[in-house]
């Protein structure tokens, strides 16, 4: 899954194969395909059903493998880092979050025509958030604000550093400065340029003390399940996790959350000024790019314009 709706997390991004293996076309790592590998490499789960999920994921392909498990494929070479990533510090996190999380079983090798590693996991129970099914959002807002307490807070010694494995999530967002120029001028009347440029500067310039800790990178409605009641029961795709900045993982106070559910979000989370300001530039740059993306559907443009309008207007409050 994806923040914002499922889009590519930058439009550089490109969908290169590793060198002797092909590019695959998401449409191609289906059901079948998943089978095949699980059967070859897993045998003692061969006889258990594969099927589709039904939001299989950006990033990654997810099928239903069985009862209690999922198989989970990169879409892309960008993606693969997170395999193993994932495999090594999800245990090691799982035990120490307030909330269920993904646990790899198995890791999986090219094969098959299938060119990356990919992963078995315990399948979690739940259903993708939205406004709609969340049956309280500012109680909603406290669960995940307990939950990144909590992750920020779990032993960082050794954990991956940001950088181009997570797309610079939890790092500096002048990797993206030339880029959110670009989307600022493109985009031309429909946006505030000025204001824009003026969160955008504002963000860079609000520099971070204190230690690097875990961030999630990706904290968005399709990777915040609910339960049957509406409630916040897990967090899914860490793929864009690691130990640096967790100012990205602020994004869903204007993505998801609004009114009271973001003010409590706001209240709970341990973040200063700075941090709010470099939030904002997250959330803006990631609005900016989607805006216009030739991928997104009118919704997901009309709700980045949304979004980006909510950040401007916040900081024409904070002046």
């Amino acid at each position: 899954m994806h923040d914002l709706c499922g889009n590519p997390k930058s439009r550089r991004n490109a969908d290169h194969g590793r060198s002797g293996w092909p590019a695959m076309h998401r449409d191609e790592i289906d059901a079948a395909l998943a089978a095949r590998l699980v059967a070859a490499q897993f045998p003692e789960w061969a006889d258990l059903p594969v099927v589709p999920v039904d939001q299989p994921g950006w990033d990654n392909r997810t099928f239903r493998l069985g009862e209690a498990m999922s198989v989970r494929l990169p879409s892309a070479a960008a993606y693969v880092a997170s395999v193993e990533k994932e495999h090594t510090w999800l245990p090691r996190l799982a035990p120490r979050l307030p909330l269920p999380v993904p646990v790899p079983l198995a890791l999986g090798a090219p094969g098959g025509g299938y060119p990356w590693p990919w992963s078995v996991r315990r399948w979690i129970d739940g259903r993708v958030s939205s406004r709609e099914r969340i049956r309280d959002l500012a109680a909603f807002a406290r669960d995940l604000a307990g939950f990144l307490v909590a992750l920020q807070g779990a032993d960082a010694t050794g954990g991956p550093a940001a950088g181009a494995h997570c797309f610079h999530r939890g790092g500096s967002l002048s990797v993206y400065d030339a880029e959110t120029h670009e989307a600022i001028a493109a985009l031309g009347s429909r946006i505030d340029g000025a204001a824009a440029t003026e969160v955008w500067q504002a963000a860079l310039k609000a520099t971070r003390t204190g230690p690097p800790v875990w961030f999630h990178g990706d904290v968005a409605a399709g990777n915040l399940l609910l339960d049957d009641e509406g409630d916040l029961a897990a967090v899914i795709d860490f793929g864009t996790s690691g130990v640096g900045d967790p100012a990205c993982d602020l994004v869903i106070a204007w993505t998801l959350l609004d009114g009271e559910s973001r003010a409590e979000f706001r209240r709970l989370m341990p973040a200063d000024d700075a941090m709010w300001a470099r939030a904002r530039g997250w959330a803006l740059w990631k609005s900016l790019i989607t805006i216009d993306n030739p991928y997104a559907g009118q919704w997901v443009a009309e709700e980045s314009a949304r979004v980006a309008e909510e950040v401007l207007a916040e900081h024409r409050g904070t002046r």
